[in-house]
């Protein structure tokens, strides 16, 4: 990784940062990918981190994709349809599918505009929250083409089929009080507040038995996708293993004593 995307990690807690804000914090470039991908993988190996932050500098979390690439045909956006598709596919793809299998919660900080590719990252977080300054937008079909990342699976699901049909259909941008009213946040702040709020909820979140947190988010994936039946055999399969952990035990034991479990990931 680069200072294009920063990794910090303090605690159990990593906030990774999209650094471009001279260009309002586009996706897609090939180092992009590796990035991704590098952070994802430090992530999911590093058992001792139990949530993600991911945020923006400046005014835009991210602009989506480049449109001056796309104007001047330079980049990913250059060749053929055929080389265009495998760019998607093993570029801008790759992203989102780093930032979709990090198996710990992710919060996502919107600090500003999320916009076509910036507006689908900021929906594969587990939580949504957003600085006043925010604004959302599908705006794909404003610059002639379609939700080529995934936000057509994606968006229904968080906010349902009429209102994403809205969004996409008209490209309206909408701030963050509509956002929050639709579904599409949970939570609106000022601009000085955000990130400390999503500290807060970050630090609410890492008190709790690490790897029931890992497989909770993962029932939760696989309830997007699964039939009930699935979710239930699922779920006793990991219950079972989760009644047989320390950290099990630990939280029982805190439940009576009324205190905080101190929980160690065994």
């Amino acid at each position: 990784m680069n200072e294009w995307l920063k990794f910090e990690k303090e605690g159990h807690i990593v906030t990774l940062t999209m650094n471009r804000p001279e260009i309002r914090n586009p996706l897609g470039e090939s180092d992009d990918v590796k990035n991704f991908e590098e952070a994802s993988s430090l992530i999911n190996n590093d058992r001792d981190v139990r949530c993600v932050i991911l945020t923006g500098v400046g005014a835009a979390f991210s602009a989506g994709g480049n449109v001056k690439n796309m104007k001047e045909k330079k980049g990913n956006f250059s060749g053929s349809s055929v080389a265009l598709r495998e760019r998607y596919r093993y570029g801008i793809h790759r992203i989102v599918r780093s930032v979709w299998n990090i198996e710990v919660p992710v919060i996502a900080a919107v600090n500003g505009a999320a916009i076509g590719l910036g507006n689908d990252v900021a929906c594969l977080a587990d939580i949504r929250i957003a600085s006043k300054n925010a604004r959302f937008g599908v705006t794909f079909l404003k610059i002639g083409l379609i939700p080529g990342d995934g936000g057509a699976w994606l968006l229904p699901k968080i906010i349902g089929l009429s209102m994403a049909s809205e969004l996409l259909f008209t490209g309206k941008l909408i701030n963050a009080d509509q956002a929050k009213e639709c579904g599409l946040i949970s939570k609106v702040f000022e601009e000085s507040e955000l990130m400390i709020e999503a500290n807060n909820l970050a630090q609410s979140i890492v008190k709790q038995p690490p790897d029931a947190l890992r497989m909770s988010k993962k029932l939760l994936r696989e309830g997007m996708i699964s039939n009930f039946e699935t979710i239930l055999e699922m779920s006793a399969n990991m219950q079972a293993l989760m009644h047989l952990t320390e950290d099990h035990q630990e939280a029982i034991t805190a439940f009576f004593e009324k205190r905080d479990g101190d929980f160690k990931g065994k």
